[in-house]
C-alpha cells in the first residue's frame, strides 16, 4: 500500500514531472489500485513520470526504459517522492535498448507509455509481453492516439489478454492463461483480430471457392460471352 497522504502528493506534482504530459489523475488513481491488488515483484515502464513514483512504491524491482532528451528522468530523480531504491533506470530510445535487454525474472505489471510513432509501440509490446506473467497486468497508455489505438485493439481482441476498464485514454488489461503466442513464429489466422479479413480486398477470391467446381466453366462460358456482347 501506498504510504498516507503519498499519491495526493504524487498526484500534484503529476503535471511538473513530464514536460509533454502526464497520465490522468483518475488513470494515476487507477494504476495504483490495481498495483495495490497484485503483489508486484518485478515491473517494467516504457516512459517515465508520475507513474514512475507509483510502481516504485508498489513494485519490489521497477526498471524503466525512457530516453533523457526532455529531462524527463532527470524530473523524476529529483522527485522527492520517488522510492530511488526499488527503481531502474535504462536511458535511451526503446527502439535499442528494449531488444537487448534480458529479463531475468516474469513481469508481474508493464506499462507502455514510451514513443508513440508507429511502429515503436508495436516494439514495445513484443519484446515486453512474452514476460508477462498469469494475472499479471498490462497497461497501455494514449489509445486516444491512432497508431496506439491499433495496438490496443489487436490486444484487447487477444486470448493473452482480457481487457479489465479503460479510464479515460489508458487501459487496463489481465493477462489470461492462454498459451504464449510464439515470438519467434508467424501463426497471424491463429489470432483473434484477424479471423475476419478484409471483404474489400478479397471478395473475387471468397465467391470464387463459394461456387462449386462443376459450375465454374458454365460461369466462365457466361461471362466470357458477356464480355463480347459488351464489346458490341
Amino acid at each position: 500500500m501506498l504510504p498516507h497522504g503519498l499519491l495526493t502528493e504524487i498526484l500534484e506534482s503529476s503535471r511538473s514531472i513530464h514536460r509533454s504530459g502526464s497520465m490522468s489523475p483518475t488513470a494515476l488513481i487507477t494504476l495504483a489500485k490495481h498495483l495495490e491488488a497484485r503483489t508486484v515483484q518485478h515491473s517494467v515502464e516504457t516512459g517515465t513520470g508520475a507513474s514512475t513514483l507509483i510502481f516504485s512504491h508498489l513494485s519490489k524491482s521497477h526498471t524503466v526504459f525512457a530516453l533523457d532528451s526532455d529531462e524527463s528522468i532527470t524530473m523524476v530523480l529529483r522527485n522527492p517522492s520517488l522510492n530511488r531504491e526499488a527503481t531502474t533506470f535504462v536511458d535511451g530510445p526503446t527502439q535499442k535498448t528494449l531488444p537487448v535487454h534480458s529479463f531475468r525474472w516474469p513481469l508481474q505489471a508493464v506499462l507502455i507509455d514510451g514513443p508513440h510513432a508507429y511502429p515503436f509501440p508495436d516494439l514495445e509490446y513484443f519484446y515486453l509481453y512474452p514476460h508477462i506473467e498469469k494475472d499479471g497486468l498490462l497497461v497501455i497508455d494514449d489509445i486516444h492516439i491512432p497508431s496506439i489505438q491499433n495496438l490496443f485493439r489487436i490486444v484487447s481482441d487477444d486470448d493473452m489478454f482480457r481487457l479489465v476498464e479503460v479510464c479515460g485514454k489508458t487501459a487496463f488489461l489481465r493477462r489470461t492463461d492462454a498459451p504464449l503466442f510464439d515470438p519467434w513464429n508467424d501463426g497471424w489466422w491463429l489470432q483473434r483480430f484477424n479471423k475476419r479479413t478484409l471483404w474489400r480486398y478479397c471478395w473475387q477470391e471468397k465467391l470464387k471457392s463459394a461456387v462449386p467446381k462443376s459450375l465454374r466453366p458454365v460461369l466462365r462460358r457466361q461471362a466470357d460471352r458477356l464480355r463480347l456482347w459488351l464489346r458490341g
